[in-house]
């Protein structure tokens, strides 16, 4: 009988660590730009941005591209995937979780952890392939030819499709699936869809806790803001805070002014015998030292 599978390239260590590497980097980058969208555009709304963070998506694709064109390396689509979860959940861990409530916190790890063994599963299972003993024909042009023979004339190999990627024959043949590295066929339908639906789940549950981190952050984040500001103003007036608020228990930020004629009451205000002028109290704080 004829076999369905044709051997593979298999790639070398160095090659993959390369993929791997590369996969690594576009991450990194994509993040970094998405990262940057919203605080480049604050003035637009969230409907708005989608549009440029679907562009850096692209210019991330066309990156990849360019470095497999001109420098012959290439990124994995798994490994752009795997990254990107890894990513993801480590900025979580880092950043965002102390906002979130416990509960919550231990949906949103079970989830990627999921994710995590379902790529895995997916990636090494088997998706149906066909294979069996068989007497190896000569050219592939008669393989082919007669894996068509076979799918007609044998109700067992109903369905079953050549994929050109994995260079194999799948029953249940769906699709090859780049982001997974695999076919889908018969064996593995099931847990693509699964798969599927644990990514959205897993990217609604990381938006949320997202939005309940900035939306407590904000809150910080405006009064870290004042505090600067006023910190500025200090340092433009050379003065303290201590000093501006208790000016007067000190004689030395007070100025008595003369009484106007008829008037028994003398009148105290602000002065800052410290200030040197802008420039001044910059440099003079500037070269303070302990």
């Amino acid at each position: 009988m004829l076999g369905l599978r044709f051997p593979r390239r298999r790639r070398s260590s160095w090659e993959l660590q390369q993929s791997a590497l590369v996969s690594c980097s576009l991450v990194l980058l994509s993040q970094f730009a998405l990262a940057m969208v919203p605080r480049l555009f604050p003035f637009l709304s969230l409907l708005a941005m989608l549009p440029i963070a679907a562009m850096v998506m692209v210019a991330t694709i066309l990156l990849g591209r360019c470095w497999r064109r001109f420098l012959g390396i290439s990124a994995s689509a798994p490994a752009f995937v795997l990254f990107n979860i890894l990513f993801l959940w480590g900025v979580y861990v880092s950043t965002i979780r102390q906002a979130i409530p416990s509960l919550l916190d231990a949906i949103l790890n079970a989830e990627c952890a999921l994710l995590l063994y379902g790529l895995y599963r997916i990636l090494s299972g088997d998706p149906g392939m066909v294979s069996y003993s068989s007497s190896p024909v000569e050219s592939g042009q008669n393989d082919f030819a007669a894996l068509n023979v076979l799918y007609e004339n044998s109700p067992s190999f109903s369905r079953v499709r050549y994929c050109k990627s994995c260079k194999t024959s799948i029953k249940g043949f769906d699709h090859h699936c780049p982001a997974f590295g695999n076919c889908i066929g018969q064996k593995n339908h099931r847990l693509f869809i699964v798969l599927l639906a644990g990514f959205l789940i897993a990217e609604s549950s990381y938006t949320m806790c997202s939005t309940k981190f900035l939306t407590k952050s904000a809150d910080s984040e405006r009064i870290e803001v004042v505090f600067l500001i006023w910190h500025i103003y200090c340092i433009c007036f050379n003065i303290k805070t201590e000093e501006w608020i208790n000016w007067k228990r000190y004689p030395e930020f007070q100025l008595v002014m003369e009484p106007e004629p008829g008037s028994p009451i003398v009148q105290t205000r602000f002065t800052n015998p410290f200030d040197k002028g802008l420039l001044g109290n910059i440099l003079d704080f500037i070269k303070s030292k302990d």
